[in-house]
């Protein structure tokens, strides 16, 4: 919970875009459906209570009246007509009768009395809920996708801002459910997890916030410092690895990434470790030159293990949208990617992009990040992110 908590915080901009987005479509063409708001309304009872203590009066007045004389009598059987006569009260009393019931029947059901605005579901409706989630990212097809299976078998129905969003969770969470799992941990040794994305994804921190994690799930990690080009994305590793108690291994300035990854190979085998985790430039899947050179670091790790990688990580940065579905596809193509993690959630409006991931290619998706802290990087949980993303309680 608490890192739903985070996450619902951080992931600020998609949830509030949805959030409103939603409030603005039901006030457009909705009403307030103020249909429970009498039940309670009627509930004063203090009117039906003075009128008893008035019929009380009337009534000891008849005991003195027939000690003055037979004649008297007769005004005594008027004075109770007016008694009659304010007996109205019958009236009152149905009222307050059925307060009682709406009260109740409201606790039974838990619904609050308050008017809440609700719009009937139509075609019109459905049109703007598609505009509200292409606008979050997740793209056309899943876009129309999800609103449909929200407006299955429910047209003529009227919802609230909060019904929509329960629905919505919904449909996002039963096409995230199949994606949502761990990264597997086979027996062979050493297991070895390429690391690859584009630039400025977060391959690095991600790198150092997992081995961080396995080393304290008891496993030992090796990890390769292959961003040979870039002399911050080594120390940024060596001070994961110091933190973590996990050793670096690095190589020259500019030296091949594809000759250290078989020698970390070699040293991961040699003391035994459970996980290799290789860390690789980020390149743009635009660059013919760049994606054959990470074709090479697997075709060299191949030659000492014929099924290494066991495990290709792509690393995507959530703020770059629809962008992240093209570097799927080419790196799928380049490397065998096996699974995907997302960071960077907190910085983009535009959540809903993993949706269209899960939707379309229905790789397993390991862990999301929200933050630069270790335990900003959890394992993905796709009723959690789908209530985040909706602005929903968990």
């Amino acid at each position: 919970m608490a890192f739903f908590s985070k996450l619902k915080d951080r992931l600020f901009k998609s949830s509030s875009k949805i959030d409103e987005g939603l409030d603005a479509i039901v006030e457009e063409g909705g009403a307030v459906d103020d249909a429970p708001a009498p039940g309670p309304e009627p509930a004063p009872t203090p009117a039906p209570v003075p009128e008893p203590t008035t019929a009380p009066d009337p009534i000891p007045e008849p005991d003195p009246a027939p000690e003055p004389a037979p004649e008297p009598a007769p005004v005594a059987e008027t004075s109770p007509a007016p008694a009659v006569t304010p007996e109205p009260a019958p009236e009152p009393t149905p009222a307050p009768a059925p307060a009682p019931k709406p009260g109740l029947m409201s606790r039974m059901l838990g619904r609050s009395t308050a008017p809440v605005m609700r719009r009937v579901m139509d075609d019109e409706m459905l049109e703007q809920i598609e505009e509200l989630l292409i606008t979050s990212d997740m793209g056309v097809d899943t876009a129309m996708r999800v609103s449909a299976n929200m407006a299955e078998g429910r047209f003529g129905r009227k919802f609230s801002t909060e019904e929509l969003k329960e629905l919505m969770a919904g449909e996002v969470a039963r096409i995230m459910e199949p994606v949502a799992r761990p990264m597997p941990i086979f027996p062979k040794r050493p297991q070895v997890v390429l690391v690859v994305g584009v630039n400025g994804s977060g391959k690095t921190t991600t790198i150092g916030k997992l081995a961080s994690q396995f080393k304290a799930a008891g496993k030992s990690v090796v990890i390769a410092a292959g961003d040979t080009f870039r002399a911050a994305a080594v120390e940024q590793l060596q001070v994961w690895g110091d933190r973590a108690g996990v050793p670096v291994m690095t190589a020259p300035e500019g030296s091949d990434p594809a000759s250290l990854a078989f020698d970390a190979m070699t040293r991961a085998e040699a003391e035994g470790a459970d996980l290799l985790m290789i860390d690789t430039a980020g390149r743009l899947q635009n660059r013919a030159d760049l994606m054959e050179e990470l074709a090479k670091i697997v075709r060299v790790i191949r030659k000492k293990d014929p099924d290494a990688p066991h495990n290709t990580l792509l690393v995507l940065d959530a703020t770059t949208g629809q962008n992240a579905l093209g570097q799927v596809e080419i790196f799928r193509d380049v490397s065998d990617v096996s699974g995907l993690v997302m960071t960077k959630l907190d910085g983009t409006a535009k959540g809903g992009v993993l949706v269209a991931l899960a939707d379309k290619f229905g790789l397993p998706i390991h862990a999301i990040g929200v933050g630069e802290q270790i335990d900003d990087l959890q394992p993905f949980d796709p009723r959690e992110f789908a209530a985040a993303l909706t602005g929903l309680e968990a």
